[in-house]
């Protein structure tokens, strides 16, 4: 569909949203539910003594399936008011839903803050007893998660003053949102449709424009706000890093990256064979950066340089029917099952498909125990991107679709290490597709470059970013203390290492790792390019393998979050405690660089 003018909520047509009654049919539905789900806590309250003092069997199960139907209706009422509010933020009645919910919420997780700490005080043979106990099924991966956590639990005065400290302890990212997003101003830009202002949204857009004194003074105006705030952020920074390394201590760690590893149970090995791999695998790198320079005609490459797309953006219109068509034409290596269902959801109610005005921008997926895998997007016909990200949030979606099918609720979820392995892979067998059927080589050009952004930005760029919060807090463990010139030297270091000779930095150019987000997250963005490494591997396991690699694929997308992640990959076919898939996307991208290269020529 063609959208001309954008409609309200209202004038959307129904056959264009998400069907969300497999949720609840009605708002009056989830009011009573949300009715019922606010004396939960109570009830799961009433079985806190005997737990406690003397857990018989019976009891334990009765209170844990309590617990898991809270959970589970939880689950439903919070997708369900998310969703009504994201297609429509304005909505004061989709606002107050989402309210009464978290406020709900809130009291059911102060009311149930006593069940997983009376869990692990409980003797570790009595917990082991319930998991080799069928009775337990339901419930094994959960008590083995909640046993391997035990040696880092402490007594429970000592988790009660961290409890009390955990909004404290939000303070640096909190601090660092509020300076970032608010409270710095980064002026505007002159442009040729008059002046325009710079902020955190809009100065990707204007580094992604072809007139380089745009790009140059966007880059340096922004980075100047920064600049001048550099040691309040840096400090910020620090703080987090200290937390982070304090509370491993304090938990019997040897390491915040060991600490932050541990749940999902990936050894270090892992984290370290990616950044070893990847700076092994520099050159193509490197050769892209030069190729840059090469169709920019530009004497210097500058950091302000690396966005503006290589190849124009290619005009094809695709409809929405049409991008469902592509995508399960280019998914044919997964068998009928799946692209059956998947094209079913696309076209039948998982999808709320365009814009209208209040919409959250941007795409995702929301998927569920009980209601269907639900995507949201802001399609547009002609830019064909959205074709690829349609495949993205579909990946995701049949993930969550298959975990939920197969698994009990306590275990179906899966870890964020494995979350977007599902999602890529369908972006990979899109691009093969797309890439075998080009009509010419300026779609073949389009294509390639965008798949080498796409793979740099995970695979390479979070490698890097992965590479410099494992320094940080390295040196804060070593007794080296933080400083504003220490952290940009440290990120200095790695820019010019992983750019390369053919980029040359300006001054303010470090300033880029204090303005990152995700690293008061720690030890998170290591995932994206593991998951892009997996991703790029199975794809080429299952496109040139024949039933067993599918049956392995299908097996990883069951699983949910019933295995640990590394052992879910494994039975997929790929051993992330090896080398060997962070080369092979390693591989996929120089023969692209290679393509491109002879393409650009």
């Amino acid at each position: 569909m063609k959208q001309t003018t954008i409609p309200t909520r209202s004038d959307v047509p129904q056959e264009y949203r998400w069907n969300l009654d497999t949720l609840f049919v009605d708002n009056k539905s989830w009011d009573f539910s949300l009715e019922e789900f606010s004396k939960a806590g109570k009830t799961i309250s009433a079985y806190r003594n005997s737990l406690a003092t003397s857990p018989e069997q019976n009891q334990a199960i009765d209170c844990l399936e309590a617990y898991r139907t809270a959970l589970q209706l939880s689950e439903k009422l919070g997708q369900y008011a998310f969703l009504h509010k994201s297609v429509d933020e304005g909505s004061s009645e989709a606002q107050d839903r989402v309210g009464r919910f978290m406020m709900s919420a809130s009291a059911f997780e102060a009311e149930t803050s006593w069940l997983v700490p009376a869990m692990l005080a409980l003797p570790e043979e009595t917990l082991t007893g319930w998991i080799a106990n069928t009775t337990f099924s339901n419930f094994h991966t959960w008590l083995e998660r909640l046993v391997r956590m035990k040696a880092h639990i402490l007594s429970e005065k000592e988790e009660k003053v961290l409890a009390l400290l955990t909004e404290t302890l939000q303070t640096p990212h909190n601090s660092f949102s509020v300076l970032t997003n608010v409270d710095l101003e980064f002026g505007s830009i002159e442009t040729s449709e008059g002046t325009q202002p710079l902020t955190q949204t809009t100065w990707s857009r204007f580094l992604e424009n072809p007139d380089r004194n745009i790009r140059e003074a966007a880059y340096k105006k922004f980075y100047a706000s920064f600049e001048s705030h550099q040691h309040t952020i840096s400090s910020l920074y620090t703080g987090s890093v200290n937390q982070d390394v304090a509370e491993a201590r304090i938990r019997g760690y040897d390491s915040a990256r060991s600490m932050a590893l541990f749940p999902d149970r990936v050894p270090e090995t892992v984290y370290d064979n990616l950044v070893t791999t990847v700076r092994e695998n520099l050159d193509p790198l490197h050769r892209y950066y030069a190729l840059r320079k090469k169709v920019l005609k530009v004497q210097e490459l500058r950091h302000y340089d690396v966005y503006v797309p290589l190849v124009p953006d290619v005009k094809r219109v695709t409809t929405y029917e049409q991008a469902v068509d592509l995508i399960s034409e280019a998914l044919a290596p997964l068998g009928t099952d799946y692209t059956d269902t998947l094209k079913k959801g696309l076209l039948g109610g998982w999808v709320d498909r365009y814009e209208n005005k209040g919409k959250r921008s941007g795409a995702f997926s929301s998927g569920g125990y009980e209601g269907w895998p639900y995507i949201l997007m802001n399609y547009k016909d002609d830019v064909l991107r959205d074709v690829f990200t349609l495949a993205h949030e579909g990946g995701h979606s049949m993930h969550s679709n298959y975990s939920a099918q197969n698994n009990p609720f306590m275990s179906y979820d899966y870890t964020i290490f494995e979350a977007e392995v599902a999602s890529t892979f369908n972006e990979d067998l899109l691009f093969r597709h797309l890439i075998k059927t080009a009509p010419d080589d300026t779609m073949r050009a389009y294509l390639l470059s965008t798949r080498a952004s796409d793979i740099l930005a995970t695979l390479y760029r979070q490698t890097m970013f992965a590479e410099y919060e494992h320094r940080a807090h390295a040196l804060v463990e070593a007794g080296t203390p933080l400083t504003t010139e220490l952290l940009r030297s440290e990120y200095r270091g790695l820019l010019e290492t992983y750019f390369g000779t053919e980029m040359i930095f300006d001054k303010i150019s470090d300033l880029e790792g204090l303005r990152i987000p995700h690293f008061y997250n720690a030890f998170y963005v290591y995932k994206y390019a593991t998951g892009i490494s997996a991703s790029l591997a199975l794809a080429e396991r299952v496109v040139s393998g024949g039933t067993t690699e599918q049956n392995d694929y299908f097996t990883f997308l069951k699983s949910g979050g019933s295995r640990f992640p590394i052992d879910s990959l494994r039975i997929a076919g790929v051993d992330m405690e090896s080398r060997e898939p962070v080369q092979t996307a390693c591989n996929a991208f120089a023969k692209i660089v290679d393509e491109l290269e002879s393409i650009l020529s």
